[in-house]
């Protein structure tokens, strides 16, 4: 379809489609943090937070910071007792948020939702002295921004190779920081021209610390386009999407996307709510849950030994197995995207956890052992319905003769319908909270993320982070 149709364009007369977006972003307001709408809002912060504590010192992180000119400033740099400028902020804490790989999903998006945009937001939200409901509500924008222009380009531009967490999320968290910063409908759309010429971000790297550095890079620019654009720097936001050398043909290309498919659908539901966030319970590619879900059950079901196992194959949707179909993972970040690696160490150990992402783990010769009995495969019609995208399912071939199956229809927690109890959640928090913080604050945190919306400056929060965080 060409870039914005008769309807899109009917929708909003005399507009491009970044003014589309940037009139729907402005009209957000109070009434919309409904009750349901919060309340996956704070799953999606507590989750954010948590994973970001964790990330906080790993080696992609701290090597982000030794190419930087780091100066003090207003922002929170997570895992330090230290404030710095909110773009180096929102770049660390960013690639934080993402470097173990444990952030929460969107089955919209194709990606991680709330890592670019809260890691845009929160060195902001430090800088400004912001309310807690004001964040809530920039948080809401950017979360429904990302999705609903990802509804519009998906899946042909995860397909295409893009990383749409760090491509849409660059929009996201653009649409956040202008939202928070009371930009106008100009300005906004403006931020997300500037946007669309800071995107950036391909699959071709993942399994190193160039993938997390995608999120954090994302996070920086969106918050760099909203200051410029609030500054005065101009861009083309009345053809940025639809020229034929714009966003949408450039990076997808001319019939593979329906600007009007997003642009109806905003708000109707919100995102956040439906298809919701979805929490991993796993430090590793999403695209593997629902195999490793399925191989747990039996582990546990039939009290399963590696040394009984004569072979395994699993399955998983076609697309998601292109990026995860890694026989001889050579590195822990390469372990990460390894659907016969995460298989094997939960034959192996019964679990999938952040410590078999560490160090020399994916070494482990009990593991290398099982590897070359996993044999991986995209599924078929046969076994999932053509419209499910995160199925898996798993055969395991014993030495007795037995054959055991399992299969899952999606990963539990992939959507708000089928979401991770809350103790589930907040001991997930916890485990990533104990990783930088002490260990008799943590319970206060997650009390006041929340109430997050009863505070009246944001700096409250960090200031709790920053005290409770260990040498």
């Amino acid at each position: 379809m060409s870039a914005f149709d008769d309807e899109a364009s009917a929708a909003v007369p005399g507009s491009g489609i970044a003014q589309a977006f940037a009139r729907r972003l402005h009209a957000l307001g109070a009434a919309d943090l409904t009750p349901e709408v919060m309340h996956w809002a704070r799953v999606g912060l507590l989750d954010t937070i948590g994973v970001t504590l964790a990330g906080s010192r790993e080696p992609a992180v701290l090597s982000s910071a030794q190419a930087l000119d780091l100066h003090d400033g207003p922002a929170l740099w997570f895992g330090q007792r230290r404030r710095i400028g909110a773009l180096d902020a929102a770049l660390l804490n960013g690639t934080a948020s993402h470097a173990l790989d444990f952030d929460d999903c969107n089955n919209t998006m194709g990606g991680h939702p709330s890592a670019p945009v809260l890691s845009a937001l929160l060195p902001l939200a430090d800088e400004l002295g912001s309310p807690g409901r004001a964040f809530m509500l920039a948080y809401l924008a950017g979360f429904e921004l990302e999705c609903k222009l990802a509804l519009a380009v998906n899946f042909h531009h995860y397909t295409k190779g893009w990383h749409p967490t760090a491509t849409l999320g660059t929009f996201g968290a653009a649409a956040a920081c202008a939202k928070l910063m009371n930009l106008d409908v100009a300005q906004t759309a403006t931020a997300l021209a500037l946007a669309a010429s800071f995107a950036s971000g391909i699959k071709a790297n993942f399994g190193t610390m160039t993938k997390p550095l995608h999120v954090g890079h994302a996070a920086r620019n969106g918050l760099l386009a909203a200051r410029l654009a609030r500054a005065g720097v101009t861009a083309s936001a009345e053809r940025v999407f639809e020229h034929e050398h714009g966003f949408l043909d450039v990076f997808n290309g001319p019939g593979t996307y329906d600007i009007a498919r997003g642009l109806e659908a905003w708000g109707a539901p919100m995102d956040i709510v439906t298809p919701g966030i979805a929490i991993k319970q796993y430090p590793c590619c999403g695209s593997t849950h629902p195999a490793i879900d399925a191989m747990l059950a039996l582990v546990r079901e039939h009290r399963l030994q590696p040394e009984a196992v004569a072979s395994v194959e699993a399955w998983i949707h076609r697309r998601r197995l292109q990026h995860t179909n890694r026989p001889d993972p050579r590195t822990a970040l390469d372990a990460k995207f390894s659907l016969q690696y995460v298989l094997a160490r939960a034959l192996a150990d019964g679990c999938v956890a952040v410590r078999h992402f560490e160090g020399e783990a994916h070494a482990d010769p009990r593991v290398r052992a099982l590897l070359p009995l996993v044999h991986v495969a995209a599924y078929d019609d046969t076994q999932f319905d053509p419209s499910n995208h995160f199925g898996g399912a798993v055969r395991v071939r014993l030495h007795d003769g037995r054959v055991l199956q399992a299969q899952v229809e999606q990963p539990l927690g992939r959507t708000s319908e089928n979401p991770l109890p809350t103790d589930l959640l907040r001991a997930k928090f916890k485990l990533c909270a104990l990783t930088v913080l002490r260990a008799e604050a943590i319970d206060a945190i997650a009390l006041q993320i929340d109430a997050i919306d009863t505070l009246a400056d944001l700096r409250t929060l960090s200031a709790t982070l920053m005290n409770a965080t260990l040498e």
